[in-house]
């Protein structure tokens, strides 16, 4: 799974897809098996995107003085390879999951 990952976020453009077409399935799942509203599920898919954003970060990350090649004016604790388009990868995957979980969750919740 993680070198297809890798291959996904070969591009931007492959991984532009990729985001698009996890996050609007998972927002039409949302909407149709759950009663969300498309705007609903879209504010919702958001912000559990975003938040999750921030928890993946920090996944993997080596920095530029673990690696020993310090980039000259650059913070000897940044990242080396943030791998970026796959942690956005994972981060729509992960969060595709939630947002089917949490929507399945409300009403339950009486929400």
């Amino acid at each position: 799974m993680i070198s297809f990952v890798k291959v996904l976020a070969g591009t931007l453009w492959s991984t532009l897809a990729v985001v698009a077409l996890v996050s609007a399935a998972a927002i039409a799942v949302a909407v149709s098996a759950f009663g969300l509203r498309v705007s609903g599920g879209l504010a919702l898919y958001f912000v559990i995107w975003w938040i999750l954003l921030f928890a993946v970060l920090p996944f993997g990350i080596r920095s530029q003085m673990e690696t020993g090649e310090v980039v000259r004016g650059s913070e000897p604790g940044a990242p080396a390879l943030p791998a970026l388009r796959e942690k956005a990868i994972w981060t729509t995957l992960v969060a595709s999951v939630v947002l089917v979980i949490v929507a399945a969750v409300f009403p339950l919740a009486g929400l």
